[in-house]
């Protein structure tokens, strides 16, 4: 990426995105980071409109009646950037390509974290792990990030990516509960899956799934030749096919599809982030839905007015 370097890009990046955020959101990143740092405060008796998740199986197998966990909100947050940093990472066609979003995508987040007193880390990840960021606070720590991300040398691979290694690194490493941040495009080797749902149970876990509309739809501009931006493998095709344009259209919904499949099973969020989108907008609209998530789950605990009164019976 020539011409660039750290204090540039995050200079850009304050103006054009998060101080638009800062006046979107008003302040409350909270919208974005349900979770935000919980740690056990207390252990009490379950009772009617908890969360079942937070039952302590242990002390209701010991006590035979059921217990709860009660948490109360850190102050501090760490949060951890999980980056995959393959070569289909370098595919881009109108207005950028997928790593430079992922550059950006991890500065706004990491100084908007580091400006309230948080800390950040990251691991970087190629066809394996190549660096630990350990996590810091400040904005010299957003500047070192950037400034790794924009070192870290192409490669070409001789297999596809394997994310399964990179989650079970980051299972191994977060021994408090952690803000995870997954930033990649999921073109994996199968696997991942189980980790995934691993990480989840224990961190509050967010997918950022970076895209190209060509990734999902190709034009009609004859005769081309497509390399697998990974292995290098080449395929010549005739893009004027209307029925070849078809099935690839449909095999890149469905892979969408089977994505979104297994993030909802594992509990984890995601948010789909194309290179022709403007970022601030779709943090925004992000953090919109998981605020009104969290109150329609707030909502759907609060008893009835039946069940209220049929609970007073009995």
């Amino acid at each position: 990426m020539p011409h660039q370097n750290p204090e540039s890009i995050l200079r850009r990046l304050d103006w054009t995105v998060i101080r638009r955020l800062d006046g979107l959101l008003q302040g409350d990143y909270r919208t974005l980071f349900r979770g935000f740092g919980l740690d056990l405060a207390d252990l009490r008796e379950y009772q009617f409109g908890d969360d079942v998740r937070h039952i302590d199986w242990n002390v209701t197998a010991r006590v035979q009646t059921p217990y709860v966990r009660e948490f109360t909100e850190d102050r501090e947050v760490t949060a951890w950037f999980l980056l995959d940093l393959s070569p289909s990472m370098d595919f881009g066609t109108v207005r950028t390509v997928k790593r430079t979003l992922l550059i950006d995508f991890v500065t706004v987040l990491a100084r908007v974290l580091t400006r309230h007193g948080n800390r950040v880390g990251a691991i970087l990840y190629t066809s394996r792990v190549d660096r630990v960021v350990p996590a810091r606070g400040s904005k010299l720590q957003v500047l070192r990030l950037i400034d790794d991300l924009l070192n870290q040398p192409p490669l070409r691979l001789a297999s596809p990516t394997d994310l399964g290694p990179l989650l079970e690194t980051a299972i191994r490493m977060f021994r408090r509960r952690s803000l995870v941040f997954i930033i990649s495009d999921f073109i994996s080797a199968p696997g991942w899956e189980k980790p995934l749902r691993l990480l989840a149970r224990r961190h509050e876990v967010l997918a950022i799934r970076l895209c190209d509309p060509r990734e999902m739809e190709l034009p009609d501009v004859g005769p081309l030749v497509l390399e697998d931006a990974e292995t290098g493998e080449q395929l010549y095709v005739d893009t004027r096919d209307r029925r070849f344009r078809q099935r690839f259209a449909e095999s890149a919904r469905r892979r969408v599809y089977d994505l979104n499949v297994v993030f909802g099973r594992a509990g984890v969020d995601v948010l789909a982030l194309s290179t022709e989108d403007d970022l601030a907008r779709e943090i925004v609209r992000f953090a919109t839905l998981r605020k009104q998530q969290k109150q329609r789950l707030a909502k759907s605990k609060q008893p009835s007015a039946s069940s209220e009164k049929q609970a007073a019976i009995k």
